[in-house]
């Protein structure tokens, strides 16, 4: 099982995405973890674009992870390059931002690969100072938002990128409230199989919203773990990742001035 919080990301060779260094948040914490051997074409990222904004996303590129590494890349590089462009001022549209994000990520999935290649992708734009995150879900495994009034599920937008050029993707907006929990896994996690049974979004939802730690780390392993459980064997069946974002109950700012 491999575990990534924050080291600093090496240097990038041709067609190989870099190592994702997770930013420091004010008053709300980040992590993404995925068990075993990478085999398919799950990818994750993170990227401070302004003083109170981080971008993170997580994809599902179609295919085996020796097949995919160009479009990872690519995907990669636009993901870095465009998004501290397009957030760059305070009073950015976050909406209109995340919906240009959206097209062009398709539009580098298409002419990296020079053909259709499915590509599931949930991005979110996390603001800290409102405590918001304004997201698409491009065909992607639903977005788990857990709150003091339960969970909600943050279904597709749009449909997957790398299929069609012009395919477009709404960018709604949510709140976090102090102490909400955003969680976002790959298709391998709802595919753990036992017997001829699936691990599942209903019993995802029920293992999130009985989870007892507030760490973002914590969570996520949490869910890995559940998964192992359910199956009673480590996960091989296809790439199994997990992406948490867990605003802190109590700001810091609070606590200083208590």
């Amino acid at each position: 099982m491999h575990i990534l919080f924050s080291h600093e990301p090496p240097a990038q060779t041709r067609g190989v995405p870099v190592q994702s260094k997770v930013p420091e948040l004010h008053d709300a914490a980040v992590a993404a973890v995925y068990c075993s051997q990478r085999m398919g074409g799950d990818f994750y990222d993170f990227l401070r674009v302004s003083p109170d904004r981080v971008v993170l996303g997580l994809l599902d590129v179609a295919g085996r992870i020796e097949d995919n590494h160009a479009i990872v890349s690519a995907a990669q590089h636009t993901f870095r390059t465009l998004a501290p462009e397009l957030f760059a001022t305070e009073d950015v549209n976050e909406a209109d931002a995340m919906t240009k994000l959206c097209l062009a990520l398709n539009r580098t999935i298409l002419q990296a690969q020079g053909s259709i290649r499915s590509c599931p992708a949930f991005a979110a734009c996390y603001n800290e100072s409102l405590g918001t995150a304004c997201y698409f879900n491009a065909g992607h495994t639903p977005g788990l938002l857990r709150d003091r009034t339960g969970i909600t599920a943050l279904p597709a937008t749009g449909l997957p990128l790398g299929l069609f050029s012009h395919a477009t993707c709404e960018a709604p907006m949510v709140a976090l409230e102090p102490g909400a929990a955003l969680v976002l896994v790959s298709r391998g996690v709802l595919e753990g199989k036992y017997k001829e049974e699936e691990f599942g979004l209903d019993r995802l939802k029920d293992m999130f919203l009985h989870a007892t730690s507030d760490d973002a780390g914590e969570l996520s392993l949490g869910i890995i773990d559940s998964v192992r459980q359910f199956m009673r064997t480590p996960p091989t069946h296809n790439d199994v990742t997990v992406l948490a974002l867990v605003r802190a109950a109590t700001s810091k700012a609070s606590a200083v001035a208590g």
